[in-house]
């Protein structure tokens, strides 16, 4: 039996969706919704599968009140159901790569040796080939990944959602303590639903059509 949804439901909500300035405070995502958002952003692909992120989760008032100034006054971090913070990995090492290795052995029954080429893959081709800042840049961009697949899992379930990158990412890692657990905030979202009042909400969708975004060889 088929799972797929209809491509009009897809289409009608990537139409519907749009980067939510005005969030209704009163408005809150239920349990069962945020815990299927929760498991959406867990099934994000990666580059290797090595999710190199973790999601920070805000919903205490008294943090966002002290991210406000961080993210230039902007309403949405406080008037949001939920703020997310997609924090990647600093110094992406060996060790993360092993513990990703020994982690798809438990989960697919695999004997750890025969996962030895997977590993010398990734071992080789991020860690020792990339320097610091470069696994962090690799890293940033997996959590980029992530972000889309919030706002499209967000738009299916009829929640809003606003990607974010106007905000301080040192102050961001300071009031969070991201540093010391080996993270840096590299983009945020925040999701709930929108108020009627939200001007954006019935402004036209602007996108470049279809024959200058697409190059088919």
């Amino acid at each position: 039996m088929s799972t797929a949804i209809k491509p009009e439901t897809l289409i009608g909500q990537l139409n519907w969706r749009y980067a939510t300035k005005q969030f209704d405070p009163k408005r809150k995502i239920s349990a069962q919704d945020w815990a299927t958002l929760e498991e959406a952003l867990r099934l994000s692909p990666s580059s290797g599968g090595l999710q190199p992120w973790k999601f920070i989760v805000i919903t205490d008032a008294a943090v966002r009140a002290k991210l406000t100034p961080a993210s230039y006054g902007q309403a949405q971090i406080n008037d949001a159901s939920h703020l997310v913070v997609f924090a990647a990995k600093n110094n992406f090492s060996e060790a993360d790569v092993d513990a990703h290795i020994k982690h798809v052995a438990e989960v697919q029954g695999t004997p750890i040796e025969a996962l030895a080429p997977l590993r010398g893959m990734l071992v080789g081709g991020i860690v020792q080939r990339q320097d610091e800042a470069a696994r962090l840049a690799w890293a940033r961009n997996q959590a980029y990944i992530a972000l889309g697949n919030l706002l499209t899992s967000a738009a299916l379930l009829g929640i809003d959602a606003c990607p974010m990158e106007g905000f301080d990412r040192a102050q961001y890692d300071e009031i969070l303590g991201l540093k010391a657990k080996g993270l840096a905030a590299t983009v945020i979202a925040t999701v709930g639903y929108r108020l009627p009042t939200d001007k954006y909400a019935a402004a036209p969708k602007v996108r470049f059509p279809k024959e200058q975004v697409f190059i088919t060889v």
